[in-house]
């Protein structure tokens, strides 16, 4: 059997440890799913469309590092065709990016001869097809022998593995891909990723502060999450006696009832207060954009740390003691410094005064609907269920109220793209165990096509779509803001049915029975759909109360 360049591409992801690829064959990709046909040992997972597919592959990342945060970062290879098929990743890899997420992009190109815009008009040409992916990815890597693909890949998935975490872009001709190996066959390529380590005058300064400080409070974000921190994090809070609050990407990396919670209501203005009374603020691993500085409202009063490994967003939108470092490494040197102190049971005062009064917040509002199918949802999922969530109504609450111990989060606020939750929710099952997706009936007509994928894959998900007949969330905003609304309000077929055309168990459910119907849903292996008719309704926005 001759070797060709989609051969060595498949040795490298293998040495490297790939198991699983997500793929969409393409005429210039043919070469590598030949490969890919061929390597008995990687299971590839198919799709319906190129967004849903990245999307998939970014939920099946996020479930591996939620699952083993202790583990090897599981970058995902993502493998589509040139031009349209690749353009069409671009908003699930701004997704990826936003919610460092190690997706490895890997498209097919035109043949070496026209590479650089020479106009030989090829089939899906693009004049200049990596600088669509620059500014979305972390790096870009194109290969014009065959020689340079397993340097290529390791550069990649180097960069994809480094924190912040990230998707990255690699590009392979088509008659690389087609042509003679011409290099003996890969199996010793590795990547070794680096951690930035803080330096350890910053790590001094930031002790002296927390040492020092009467009322500490320390703001874990996503960051945190992905570095795996949790122990480091909980030891760091135990011995300041610091109160933590999660950002929405931050959810899980602290415990949701430790006497030091206080959850991750950043939408409230309590928790918006809480924050800026600390005297010293510990950030971990957030940028403190719009939604964690509840909408640019936050104001702190004392001093701020920032520990964060993406350089850019340090002191980016306010100042203070910038830790360019990973999380989970800084928190080991401030463990080796900061005075353990007793507890005086302030700052569990504290944080028990903060979650009683964003519940009175909440009971003057007409919210029990909502506040219950959060709960309901929450108790129907057994131990271990990835959920994904799409930009619905019922995610809005998710980000603050759901308890993610047993059940991880995911969401798609880091772009706040459509979409996200079906597909999602495939990569999060490919990647083992009982995954939920929520989404709206607008989201999810993005991504109907794929109940085809888990069905060809025999994927356990299960899907609760909340029909409202519209975009929920735009209907509220525009409401509000015009007292009108436009262009939200949407035809929507049958879903059950439709479900049930793709030989999908499907069941229409209500507010009284969601919670039984989703658990016998989880219960039976395969996909399945729960529809929930529901008009839902947001809490009460406190930044334009504060503006």
């Amino acid at each position: 059997m001759t070797r060709i360049g989609g051969d060595v591409v498949v040795e490298t992801l293998r040495a490297l440890g790939a198991d699983t690829v997500f793929g969409l064959p393409g005429q210039h990709a043919l070469g590598l799913f030949e490969a890919l046909r061929r390597a008995d040992d990687l299971r590839v997972i198919s799709g319906r469309v190129e967004n849903n597919l990245a999307f998939a592959a970014d939920g099946f990342a996020r479930a591996r590092l939620a699952a083993n945060p202790d583990g090897p970062v599981p970058v995902t290879p993502l493998v589509v065709s040139t031009g349209p098929g690749a353009l069409l990743t671009l908003a699930s890899l701004q997704e990826s990016r936003a919610a460092s997420v190690p997706v490895l992009g890997i498209s097919s190109q035109v043949p070496v001869a026209g590479l650089g815009g020479g106009r030989h008009g090829y089939l899906h040409e693009l004049p200049d097809q990596q600088a669509s992916f620059r500014d979305v990815v972390k790096s870009v890597h194109v290969v014009r022998r065959a020689s340079q693909i397993p340097s290529a890949l390791r550069e990649a998935w180097t960069s994809a593995a480094t924190a912040p975490y990230g998707p990255v872009w690699v590009e392979i001709p088509q008659d690389v891909l087609l042509g003679p190996a011409g290099i003996p066959p890969i199996t010793s390529v590795s990547a070794a990723p680096s951690l930035p380590e803080p330096l350890p005058e910053l790590v001094t300064a930031a002790t002296e502060l927390l040492g020092a400080a009467a009322n500490p409070v320390i703001l874990a974000g996503g960051g945190a999450l992905r570095s795996g921190a949790s122990a480091e994090l909980m030891a760091l809070a135990e011995a300041l006696r610091a109160p933590v609050i999660s950002t929405f990407g931050g959810k899980g990396v602290f415990g949701w009832d430790h006497e030091l919670s206080g959850r991750s209501w950043l939408e409230d203005w309590h928790t918006t207060e809480f924050l800026a009374d600390a005297d010293v603020l510990l950030v971990l691993g957030s940028g403190l954009g719009e939604l964690s500085s509840n909408y640019r409202e936050f104001a702190p009063r004392g001093r701020v740390i920032q520990v964060e490994a993406d350089l850019g967003k340090l002191e980016s939108n306010y100042p203070g003691l910038g830790i360019h470092a990973d999380v989970r490494l800084t928190l080991q040197a401030l463990l080796e410094q900061v005075p353990m102190r007793a507890s005086d049971g302030r700052a569990e005062k504290a944080v028990s005064g903060l979650l009683a009064r964003v519940e009175s917040r909440l009971d003057a509002q007409d919210l029990a609907v909502e506040r219950k199918l959060i709960d309901d949802i929450r108790g129907a999922l057994p131990e271990g269920t990835q959920t994904f969530w799409d930009m619905t109504i019922a995610a809005y609450w998710a980000w603050s109220a759901w308890n993610p111990e047993g059940a991880p989060i995911h969401t798609a606020q880091g772009a706040g793209g459509l979409g996200y939750g079906l597909p999602g929710a495939l990569g999060g099952a490919a990647a083992g165990g009982p995954s939920l997706a929520v989404s709206g009936d607008g989201g999810a007509m993005y991504g109907l096509a794929e109940l085809a994928t888990a069905v060809q894959h025999g994927l356990d998900v299960t899907w609760l779509i909340v029909d409202d007949g519209g975009y929920g969330v735009l209907r509220e905003y525009l409401t509000d803001a015009f007292g009108q609304t436009t262009a939200t309000e949407l035809t929507r077929p049958d879903f059950v049915a439709l479900a049930r055309s793709f030989g999908v168990p499907a069941r229409m459910s209500s507010l009284d029975t969601v919670g039984a119907d989703l658990a016998e849903a989880i219960r039976t292996p395969g996909p399945s759909v729960v529809v929930l008719p529901a008009l839902l309704k947001l809490f009460a926005p406190t930044h334009l109360e504060q503006a």
